[in-house]
């Protein structure tokens, strides 16, 4: 199974629609699965970033997917990079 690293809001709204497609599901079955309209879930998956975490939590359920939080492995310095920690 891959892993999606999501770093940008604005990666979400690409990734949720590929899951969505992958379910099986068109955005009107994930829409009643959420309990919205088919118009708000276009809009959520739109514009994903607005989403709060408890909505969000709850689509990636309806689209079997797991949010997994875990550090980002550090990546040696690149010749004539001085940085040692990643940039927040």
């Amino acid at each position: 199974m891959n892993d999606y690293p999501v770093r940008t809001p604005d990666q979400l709204p690409t990734l949720l629609q590929a899951f969505r497609k992958q379910a099986g599901l068109t955005q009107n079955e994930a829409a009643l699965r959420l309990g919205v309209t088919q118009q708000t879930y276009s809009a959520l998956e739109r514009n994903a970033e607005t989403v709060g975490t408890g909505r969000l939590l709850k689509l990636l359920n309806i689209l079997g997917v797991e949010l997994v939080l875990r550090p980002i492995t550090p990546q040696p310095p690149a010749a004539g990079d001085d940085r040692r920690h990643p940039v927040w």
